[in-house]
Formats: C-alpha cells, structure tokens, sequence
C-alpha cells in the first residue's frame, strides 16, 4: 500500500519549485520518489502475498510428501509379500511329481489302482487350485507394485517442480523488493533527505491499525517504525508522533531525546519482569508491548527537572501524555504513552 506523502517533503519540493532554475526538475525528482515509494511498497506487498501463498502451497506439497512416503510403504510392503510367495509357487509347480504310492498325479492316465488314481485327481485338483490362487495373488502383487511404483515417480517429480518453483517465485520478489528499495534510498539520498525525513517517508501510518490486531509484544517487524535513536522501534502512529515530538525538544535543547526503551517484545517484557518482578507489568499487558510507550532518559527521568516540565507541556501537542498510574503507582517520571490514556 502507498505511503503518504510528508507534508514537510511536500513543503521542500514546493519552496524549491518556487525559488530555485532548476524548481522543474526537483518537482519530477519528486514525482519520481513518489512513484518509486508507490512501486516498493506495491513490490512489498506482492511478496507478502506470495509469501502467505507459499504457506498454503507448502502444506499441499507436505501433504503429498506424506502421501510419496505411504505409496513406499505400500509398495514396500507389496514387494516383501510377493518375495514370500516366490518360492511356494516354485514348489507348488513341482508338487504333482512327487506323489507318493502312485505314478504321480499323471497316474490318472494311466494304469493302476483305479481309487489311487481318484486320489491322485483330487490331490491334482487342490493343487491346481492353491497354485492358481498364488499366481493370482502374485499378478496382482505384480500390477499393484507397478502402479505403486509409477505413482512415487510422479509424487517426487511433482514435488520437486512445485518445490523449485515455489522458491524461484520467492526469489524473484525479494530481488524486485530489494531494488526497487534500493533504488528509493538511492532518489532519498540524492534528494539529500534527512535522515528524520527518511524515517518518516518510510513509515506508513495506516498500518497502525492493522498492528493493534496482534498480541501484546507480538507485533511483527513491518507495523513497526524505526526512531532516530538507533534500536528503538514504536507502532507507526506513536512513530511519527514522535517524530515531532523529538524535533521539537531538539530546537529547545539541542539534541535529540534520550530514550532507553520502546516497543517490547514478549520475551523482553520477561527478561524485564524478572528483573524487577512487582514493579514492570506482568508480561503481555505492558503498553511497551502495544509499540505506544517510551522510557526516556537525558534529565526527563528526574520530576521536576526542566527536561520533564517541559515535556509536560509540550507532549500532548504531538499525542504523547504521561499516564496519571505514573505520577504515584509507581512513580515513573521516565514513562510516557502515546494516545488518551487506558487506549
């Protein structure tokens, strides 16, 4: 899905259109960061799809992997049954000449005792039967093992086709993902864009509500935006809020603001409640967890200071407030949540 474009982008192109000879050609530079942000957000989107299709197609494929090893059991199973019968058949063809008290079971075309011989016809004929049935059985064992054996064939060439090209399809995604991202921060940087500007072109607000859908400390990397403090993540919204928020404690105190902690996943908020069980929230009910809460440092952490009065004015501009549940149970100067509080 697009990103929207950053009204202070919007601004920059505007005034150099206006001031600057070269005013046209920064505004199609413009049109083609546009274009190109519209591409790599479309490119990621087409490969989270793929993705998702992969799952569904990777479980049809593990259900036929499944199927290719039942067909070689079976056929396992037909080839040891059709190696027992081998050598009965072989006896069974030889059994009418070795007939005992009589001329064989030939003695029934011959002379001879005539009862012998009508035992002879009888033995001929259960015989007969028996070796008939065991012929039977093996033609079938015969057949069966083929149709077995043409079935695992076809299972394993379709599973590796579809397998290859599975992967191939997820390939060629990333590889367009990847250039057309790589193309984007190429146009950012020889639009000279800032990095607070980079953060904020990146950082797409409407997946803000799509991240509330997840468990606590369970948001996926993508419904996150970076900040300008180097490993700190929040949800888009509370993201671009502070965005400003951060500009303009840096006009007041000239540096960018401390922050010890944002987003949280679930094993941190662990790592964190065993620390300091009684005091951080249970986990999987912090608002760290929600990608909407900050720990800051740099002089905020202390009440009173000029740093946490200022931010008690000024927050609330950019959406940011101090929960009340922080000024006594407990006293956490240093935690601030984005958005109207118990939201």
């Amino acid at each position: 899905m697009p990103y929207p474009r950053s009204a202070a982008l919007t601004a920059v192109f505007l005034v150099m259109t206006t001031l600057s000879p070269h005013g046209a050609a920064v505004a199609a530079e413009g049109d083609t960061l546009e274009s190109l942000r519209r591409e790599a957000s479309k490119a990621r989107t087409e490969l989270e799809k793929a993705t998702k299709q992969m799952k569904g197609r990777k479980k049809d494929l593990d259900a036929s992997q499944v199927k290719l090893r039942s067909t070689l059991k079976d056929l396992a199973v037909a080839e040891a049954e059709l190696n027992r019968i081998r050598e009965p058949l072989a006896r069974l063809a030889n059994s009418s000449y070795k007939q005992s008290g009589a001329v064989g079971s030939m003695a029934i075309f011959g002379g001879g005792d005539p009862s012998q011989a009508l035992r002879s016809t009888a033995d001929v004929t259960l015989l007969a039967k028996s070796q008939q049935a065991l012929v039977d059985r093996a033609d079938d064992l015969q057949g069966r093992r083929k149709r077995l054996a043409s079935t695992a064939q076809e299972l394993q060439s379709r599973n590796a086709v579809e397998q290859t090209r599975l992967q191939q399809e997820v390939n060629g995604l990333k590889s367009k993902s990847a250039q057309l991202t790589e193309q984007l921060n190429t146009m950012l940087d020889k639009l000279a864009v800032s990095r607070l500007k980079r953060l904020q072109l990146k950082c797409d607000e409407s997946l803000a509500a799509d991240a509330k859908q997840f468990p606590n400390g369970l948001i996926p990397a993508k419904y996150l935006c970076a900040l300008p403090q180097k490993g700190h993540k929040l949800r888009a919204d509370a993201a671009l809020g502070f965005y400003k928020l951060n500009a303009s404690y840096k006009r007041r105190f000239g540096r960018d603001m401390c922050v010890t902690d944002a987003y949280r996943s679930l094993s941190e908020q662990h790592s964190v409640y065993a620390r300091r069980p009684g005091f951080a929230a249970v986990p999987g009910t912090s608002n760290h967890g929600k990608g909407q809460a900050l720990d800051l440092c740099g002089g905020v952490q202390n009440s009173g200071s000029v740093q946490f009065n200022w931010m008690e004015a000024n927050a609330g501009k950019f959406g940011w407030i101090h929960p009340a549940w922080a000024y006594s149970s407990p006293f956490e100067p240093w935690h601030w949540e984005f958005g109207a509080e118990n939201e």
